[in-house]
């Protein structure tokens, strides 16, 4: 999900994370960047820990399954925020909203460990519910009507993602619901105050 809401501001609001003057090779760079970070290296994390044994299944169905996963995913998620904001020198001065962002999503998926201590919240509806919520704020605090249909697209697929976590009986609506709250709530307050 960062790298999706990041494709969609690197490309279609770059002046909101102050990257419009960058050429398109050099915010590809970026992205594939995020990518790595936030799905490659977790995922890879996972497997590593599932192969091990530490989990016991890959779709991390279990309580105890969910918490050493999402807290490691935290430390990384982590250590790409302050790389963006503190490593990549003229990429925070001339950006730091993608550093701002990315610390929000690595609170989000800290909270979602927490909270997988005592109850199995919807990472899924965190992570697209976190999409919808940055988008939204976008809107709202800039002014993006540009991006307007993207929030359409994006509600749709909160929709879809909802309904299939349902089929699967993976979650309850609630678990779904709460996971989209956290996410839009989290990252729309952090759109409004800190970018």
């Amino acid at each position: 999900m960062p790298t999706l809401l990041f494709a969609i501001l690197l490309y279609l609001a770059p002046s909101i994370v102050g990257v419009d003057a960058f050429s398109g090779t050099l915010r590809l760079s970026l992205l594939v960047l995020i990518f790595i970070g936030t799905f490659a290296v977790p995922s890879l994390l996972i497997y590593y820990l599932y192969r091990s044994g530490y989990v016991q299944s890959l779709q991390l169905d279990t309580l105890a399954d969910r918490r050493l996963p999402y807290f490691l995913t935290a430390i990384v998620y982590a250590g790409l925020t302050f790389l963006f904001g503190f490593r990549m020198q003229l990429l925070s001065s001339v950006a730091p909203e993608i550093a701002i962002l990315l610390g929000s999503v690595t609170v989000s998926i800290l909270l979602v460990g927490l909270i997988s201590l005592y109850w199995q919240i919807s990472a899924h509806s965190v992570g697209i519910g976190g999409v919808v919520g940055a988008v939204a704020g976008i809107i709202t605090k800039f002014g993006e009507v540009d991006l307007v249909f993207v929030l359409a697209i994006l509600v749709i697929l909160a929709g879809l993602t909802g309904s299939a976590r349902l089929q699967l009986n993976a979650h309850t609506p609630a678990q779904i619901g709460a996971g989209f709250g956290l996410g839009f709530f989290l990252s729309m307050l952090t759109v409004q105050f800190l970018i």
